[in-house]
């Protein structure tokens, strides 16, 4: 009859003949640990159930291991061996079979979450709805030939552009200048020049100074010299 789990060694034996396998103090104080028992008490129920004959050690030098007694259980002839490898070849490709179910449960509420709930598709209606009306509003004024922007605010603005082209145009210049000096003597190859030195051209960039330019109103354009 199975010990009733009322005491520490009752504890103790139930948990070293569900191990089945060797087992120290420690193994068994760390396993032991959710029924809130130290190491010691769980030393001294070890050492009683040894001596109680109730399970078997051997010792190592100063360190006892324990295990459960193995007259306890029936020993599995063959054919019932291989009918449990079976079982558990089945059980296997079961367990394989519920994860790849369980995996393909959590995509789909990992998708279902990724989607928007009722009242987020509202908020955001509401939101497009009202900046479709601004919009609509702001075209409607275009449409009157309403001026949006004051013609002093243009004015500076197209100045700024106009200036920030300019010393674009200049520093491009100066540099020029600078690189055609260094580069006119020297050993190397100027495109393995320009990767050892960082040095990048506008259009490495993907920039064009010519179509910024072509951007300032006309009249305001300066000529390519300037």
């Amino acid at each position: 009859m199975a010990p009733k789990l009322d005491n520490t060694e009752a504890i103790v034996l139930n948990f070293v003949n569900e191990q089945n396998r060797p087992l120290n103090t420690q193994n068994a104080a760390d396993a032991l640990q959710k029924f809130n028992l130290k190491k010691t008490a769980v030393q001294k129920a070890l050492d009683s159930l040894a001596d109680g004959g109730k399970i078997t050690f051997k010792e190592y030098g100063k360190q006892k291991i324990y295990i459960a007694r193995q007259d306890q259980f029936e020993i599995p002839n063959g054919e019932e061996l291989a009918q449990m490898k079976e079982d558990n070849a089945k059980l296997q490709q079961q367990l394989q079979e519920k994860k790849k179910a369980i995996g393909e449960v959590e995509s789909e509420i990992r998708s279902l979450q990724s989607n928007m709930t009722l009242e987020e598709i509202q908020v955001k209606d509401a939101k497009l709805s009202k900046e479709v009306q601004e919009m609509e509003e702001k075209l409607i004024k275009l449409r009157e030939g309403i001026t949006l922007v004051r013609p002093e605010d243009r004015k500076a603005i197209e100045d700024m552009y106009s200036d920030k082209i300019t010393q674009w145009r200049k520093r491009k210049r100066m540099f020029r200048d600078v690189w055609d000096t260094v580069t006119e003597n020297s050993p190397k190859d100027i495109k393995e020049l320009k990767e050892e030195l960082g040095v990048e051209y506008d259009e490495d960039v993907g920039l064009s100074l010519q179509a910024y330019s072509d951007l300032i109103p006309h009249g305001k354009k300066r000529a390519r010299g300037q």
